[in-house]
């Protein structure tokens, strides 16, 4: 296992992580994240953050990582607050591990 983290995301939501040693990669939209996300996998990231605001766009990547082992993709929340997408993730992940969704 790896003990590698790594953070995606605008500027303003992801700059304070590198006071406590993460890796830390902007994107200003989907594909920069998603070009990121591929590199941090190749390079094996155990943890990959990554803002709600961008990985709500990309189902396809977060799919194709979720049967893996690494990296551990999770979603964040910008410094603008929550969408509710990292919520109902973690919901569906939940239901999915338990058979029923234990956090409501």
């Amino acid at each position: 296992m790896s003990n590698r983290i790594g953070i995606i995301g605008d500027k303003g939501s992801v700059m304070v992580f590198k006071l406590v040693g993460f890796d830390v990669r902007y994107a200003a939209n989907e594909a920069e994240a998603r070009l990121h996300v591929d590199n941090m996998a190749k390079n094996k990231y155990g943890i990959i953050y990554l803002t709600e605001s961008l990985m709500e766009n990309m189902g396809d990547v977060i799919e194709h990582y979720k049967m893996m082992v690494e990296p551990a993709i999770i979603c964040i929340p910008t410094y603008q607050g929550t969408t509710g997408f990292g919520k109902k993730q973690l919901e569906e992940f939940t239901e999915k591990a338990v058979g029923l969704n234990i956090l409501t």
